[in-house]
């Protein structure tokens, strides 16, 4: 028995012997290991879990990962994520990866590449670096640059594309500016390549941040990238048509409750959501199509269902589907974004999003949950009853959003582009950053500058929302609450102010920069009034027809609100824009020679248009009302509003003056037709909008006695 226990005893202590081998326990000498195994961390290759006892390693920062060093203490999973360009910078955020120092000195300045010779670049890219090089961020000096744009091609990062640019990273890397990437962005589509179609854009992009297509939330860095969405090489460079919504018809129901119709894959990536898709299609109010038919060996492919698939897919035409149902189903394909996304939008179809882990673009500054139904891939069989007990009222409000949206942020590649420049923006002057509800309601982020207030009373546009109102007009007494500001644009010196006629109001005078037309519209701190009059040096109105006129644009403080109208037409023969000045029903336009408009207009002329339209305008001294109207046009999707008929405007402008009216010059009329054309190409479009409507006050010219009216002036017009 004694025996027995010694046996189970010895055993007992060679196993543990071993065990302390196993573990490190004991240490073997030194002399028969190699002494350069040992780091200076205390890591040792033969012990995979560190003593208690040994030093902390140190803190790398996350730009040092890429070591030697650093790489022999990850798993192999790791090690791969470091060595993949799409890992390497995951942990970048503005804070880290970012330099705000070169913004401090220059506002938001941007600079774009000079193009190399033979390097080919696609169109769309092409339209991308224009409509950069045609905003107000545009720098030529890379000394003033916030922030740099390749001139390299990197929308298209699939290895078997046509568009794939070689030898990417080596050219990245020879950029002079290039500096790993620091203050960078990026542009990108599509990148992998089959069959896995990874995130990878084949090059090293390092600090760089990227406006990227079909990102995934994994691999998106909260705000440092931007998600933006996948448009076609036919989607337009400026302007964009507007919406489908035509009516906010209710109830909101149309023929078809969900469509879809698009391919099937039959293999790889993407194939698992497409292909269950007949499991709900019923051939009634849900039609989910899908086809075989695409590739050059789909054949080889085909399954059982091909055939009736692909029969039941010709029976329908996808145009009319998209116009005539209430949702839409976008699903992931090959990647997780799809054209079907952008194609809803603008058919005020709401998007059903079937697309697990895709960061939604703009999700930074946009609430998609108020414009579309984010759905789950692996509850397919239960979107059609969701849909469904979706109240009407709700439909109604989610197909309003999708036009604001889409017209807001992505008509065009233009508003793309710009868009993703100024979430940056608003990243990097964070003191002068949008609100969500700027970015979520009308007119948006684009028109609505915070450089211009914090606060959003002092925009037109939110009033409603506020529940505020513009404030009433100061009493005639008042001289804090508004002045009478005089730009003196005249060659001739400024009279002596004994000349000047008494006020009850203070009148300040300003000597127009360089003389030029757009003066004008400088945003002078003197104008304290949310309001301003506008008023030529020649025109004459009483004061009855200004209070009324005011009074008008109290209920619309986001319009021009003036007397002297006039209307812009397509001229068929010519092919172009043509102006008009005759009186007709119809108008588009209100002169700013008498016009009562928000003082935010001022601000945005001079800081939103680009300085070649300004130009056009100073050199011709002409066309500045017309592209104020344009401008307000673009910003509100509504015409001018015409107060009280006033006819004797121009015969009396003309009189009044002691020289040859502009009007009278024959080449004044020429110019504006060129002015017109020129401005709709800019905009991308005629953002101008065609009215009958005229506001005249109550009871105007009836058989009620003038001294019970209070604007009983104007009926002796």
């Amino acid at each position: 028995m004694q025996a027995k226990k010694r046996y189970l005893f010895l055993l007992s202590a060679g196993a543990c012997l071993v065990l302390l081998f196993y573990f490190g326990g004991v240490q073997l000498p030194a002399s028969g290991r190699n002494r350069h195994d040992r780091s200076h961390n205390g890591y040792r290759p033969d012990q995979p879990w560190p003593h208690f006892s040994d030093p902390l390693q140190q803190f790398l920062p996350w730009d040092q990962l890429d070591t030697e060093e650093y790489n022999i203490h990850i798993s192999p999973r790791q090690k791969r994520d470091v060595n993949t360009s799409v890992y390497k910078g995951k942990r970048c955020r503005m804070d880290s990866c970012f330099d705000f120092s070169a913004c401090k000195k220059n506002d938001f300045k941007v600079y774009v590449y000079p193009q190399q010779k033979g390097e080919k670049i696609s169109e769309s890219y092409q339209n991308i670096l224009s409509t950069i090089e045609g905003s107000r961020f545009y720098t030529t000096d890379p000394g003033q640059a916030c922030l740099f744009i390749l001139s390299l091609d990197t929308l298209d990062r699939d290895s078997l594309s046509p568009q794939y640019v070689h030898n990417l990273k080596t050219k990245v890397q020879n950029l002079h500016l290039w500096n790993n990437g620091r203050n960078h962005l990026i542009f990108n589509l599509y990148s992998g390549t089959w069959p896995d179609y990874t995130e990878d854009l084949g090059f090293d992009i390092g600090q760089a941040m990227l406006a990227k297509a079909s990102i995934s939330t994994e691999n998106f860095r909260p705000n440092f990238d931007v998600s933006i969405p996948l448009f076609s090489k036919e989607h337009p460079r400026t302007g964009g048509d507007r919406g489908y919504l035509k009516y906010n018809s209710i109830p909101p129901f149309r023929k078809y409750m969900l469509v879809f119709k698009g391919k099937r894959y039959l293999t790889g990536i993407g194939s698992d959501t497409r292909n269950a898709l007949y499991h709900v299609h019923n051939q009634e109010d849900v039609v989910l199509l899908t086809t075989c038919k695409h590739g050059k060996d789909w054949q080889k492919h085909k399954d059982a269902r091909c055939d009736k698939d692909n029969a039941e897919y010709d029976k329908y035409d996808y145009r009319e589907m998209l116009h005539n149902s209430t949702f839409c189903l976008v699903p992931r394909g090959r990647r997780l974004g799809s054209f079907r996304f952008l194609e809803a939008l603008q058919a005020a179809c709401v998007p059903v999003m079937l697309s697990n882990g895709w960061e939604l673009p703009f999700s930074e500054i946009i609430n998609w949950n108020t414009a579309a139904v984010i759905g789950d891939e692996r509850l397919l069989l239960q979107i059609p009853s969701t849909v469904r007990s979706i109240h009407q009222d709700k439909i109604l409000a989610l197909r309003q959003q999708t036009q604001f949206l889409w017209e807001a942020y992505f008509s065009s590649m233009e508003k793309i582009v710009l868009t993703t420049l100024e979430i940056i923006q608003d990243r990097v002057l964070q003191q002068e950053s949008r609100s969500t509800l700027m970015w979520n309601s009308h007119p948006g982020g684009l028109f609505a500058l915070p450089q211009y207030s914090a606060h959003l009373g002092d925009f037109p546009f939110y009033y409603a929302t506020l529940g505020e109102a513009p404030p009433p007009p100061p009493p005639p007494q008042s001289t804090t609450q508004s002045n009478i500001i005089v730009l003196w644009n005249c060659d001739k010196p400024l009279p002596a102010k004994h000349r000047w006629p008494a006020t009850s109001v203070p009148v300040i005078v300003i000597e127009g920069e360089n003389k030029v037309m757009s003066s004008r519209f400088l945003p002078y701190e003197t104008i304290v009034t949310d309001a301003v009059l506008s008023l030529d040096e020649d025109t004459v109105l009483s004061t009855t027809e200004v209070d009324f006129a005011f009074t008008v644009w109290q209920s619309f403080p986001e319009r021009l609100v003036g007397y002297p109208a006039r209307s812009h037409f397509w001229d068929s023969n010519k092919e172009r824009w043509g102006y008009t000045s005759k009186w007709t029903n119809d108008y588009s336009m209100v002169l700013t020679g008498a016009a009562i408009y928000h003082r935010y207009y001022h601000f945005l002329y001079t800081n939103f248009l680009p300085a070649s339209l300004k130009g056009m305008v100073d050199q011709l001294a002409n066309c500045e009302d017309i592209l104020m109207n344009f401008l307000v046009s673009a910003v509100t999707k509504l015409p001018p509003i015409k107060v009280t008929q006033k006819k004797q405007y121009k015969e009396t402008m003309m009189g009044q003056s002691s020289r040859a009216s502009r009007w009278a010059d024959p080449d004044h009329f020429a110019q504006r037709q060129t002015c017109m054309n020129k401005f709709a190409s800019w905009f991308g479009g005629m953002p101008l909008v065609h009215s009958q409507m005229r506001l005249d006050p109550v009871l105007f010219k009836d058989q009620v006695s003038i001294l019970r009216k209070k604007y009983r002036d104007i009926e002796r017009l």
